[in-house]
């Protein structure tokens, strides 16, 4: 019987209406943008992805996304086999661009899912060596998984309010964006604590701060008895010196985010001690199949994992919750991206429940189609 080859990639541009704004240190965005692939092989099977736009963050842009897609990767997998032998393919078509090799590398990835009828989490656990558990601690199907929830950079007031609001929904991880205005960021957190004091807290400045003004913001917290699990990217995503001066300077823990792309920058920073922990992207990465190998690699030195996102729909948030279901990473993750969509612009797919990501009872991703 001949083995199924990749027969077509298509491309779609899909723009999902937020239900709030969204601010962080780096940008302000009402929508989250986005091109979804679809890689379907010669037996007709499909397999879904997406690339979203992150213009402040790895410069990809959908214009970009959708000429890598329908050029260099699609020429490099159309005739290739349909299974991730050809994973490969993806990452060497084209430098950069790695919303897009994300994006044909979760369909790939969804494509052998859905032939296999097993779901994405099922999928990739088969595919890890020697996960540090079975999957689920042992249940075939991971049926949630938890996320904290970012609070968008504003007032103290306007913090507190949402702060508040999140915590009644039933979130119990809050990070909290900082990080344009170092004067005023520790009052900013001392509000979120009061008004949700049962949280755990998390910071990210998006590389907002000096090394000295983020010493001076973090010993202003400890000082007043905050408790962080971890304050992420405080610098500037090449000032590896001035991040692990801010780790030996101050009580928080530090967690590296826009300072780790690839594995050189991986290397980087634990050369560097700039940081205890490290959040991986699919989108900053190029997708699963590199990001396992950075996650490893993190875990085999000792490095905290926090798996997050950009501002992606479902589809790409169902990848990385499904590969930290797969790989047994302890904690509340960072993957509330779809909460703030209006709706999700897909038939099937994950769904929210407050801090809960559910996983869909079917093959994949579960992605059937778009709705808009």
């Amino acid at each position: 019987m001949t083995s199924p080859v990749v027969a077509a990639v298509r491309t779609r541009r899909v723009r999902v209406p937020l239900h709030t704004p969204f601010v962080t240190a780096l940008r302000r965005t009402d929508f989250a943008e986005t091109v979804v692939v679809t890689v379907e092989d010669s037996d007709g099977c499909v397999g879904w992805g997406e690339a979203p736009q992150v213009w402040k963050v790895t410069g990809d842009s959908l214009a970009g996304s959708a000429a890598a897609l329908e050029g260099p990767i699609s020429d490099a997998l159309v005739g290739a086999a349909a299974d991730l032998s050809s994973a490969g393919l993806v990452q060497a078509a084209v430098v950069g661009n790695r919303s897009a090799k994300m994006a044909a590398d979760i369909a790939l990835h969804d494509l052998v899912a859905r032939r296999s009828g097993v779901s994405m989490a099922e999928h990739l656990d088969v595919l890890l060596v020697e996960p540090p558990e079975p999957l689920g601690g042992g249940v075939s199907k991971p049926t949630q998984l938890r996320t904290d929830m970012t609070l968008s950079i504003g007032t103290p007031a306007d913090l507190a309010e949402a702060a508040a609001a999140r915590a009644h929904e039933g979130f119990t991880t809050l990070k909290i964006k900082v990080g344009t205005d170092p004067a005023g960021d520790a009052e900013r957190v001392l509000a979120v604590r009061e008004a949700a004091p049962g949280c755990v807290l998390r910071l990210d400045a998006n590389t907002g701060w000096r090394a000295d003004e983020a010493v001076a913001v973090l010993t202003t917290l400890a000082d007043k008895d905050v408790e962080l699990e971890f304050v992420e990217q405080p610098v500037a995503r090449r000032d590896l010196e001035g991040m692990a001066y801010v780790r030996r300077h101050q009580p928080y823990k530090i967690l590296a985010d826009e300072s780790v792309f690839d594995l050189e920058d991986l290397v980087d920073v634990i050369r560097a001690g700039a940081a205890d922990a490290v959040n991986i992207k699919l989108a900053k990465c190029g997708g699963i199949t590199p990001a396992i190998e950075l996650l490893e690699v993190a875990r085999s030195h000792g490095l905290g994992r926090l798996v997050g996102c950009m501002m992606e729909s479902h589809l790409g948030i169902g990848a990385a919750a499904a590969l930290v279901a797969a790989l047994g990473i302890p904690g509340e993750q960072d993957l509330d991206a779809g909460w703030w969509a209006k709706s999700s612009p897909y038939a099937g797919g994950i769904g929210y429940d407050g801090p809960c990501i559910l996983f869909p009872d079917a093959p994949g991703l579960g992605i059937e189609g778009v709705l808009a």
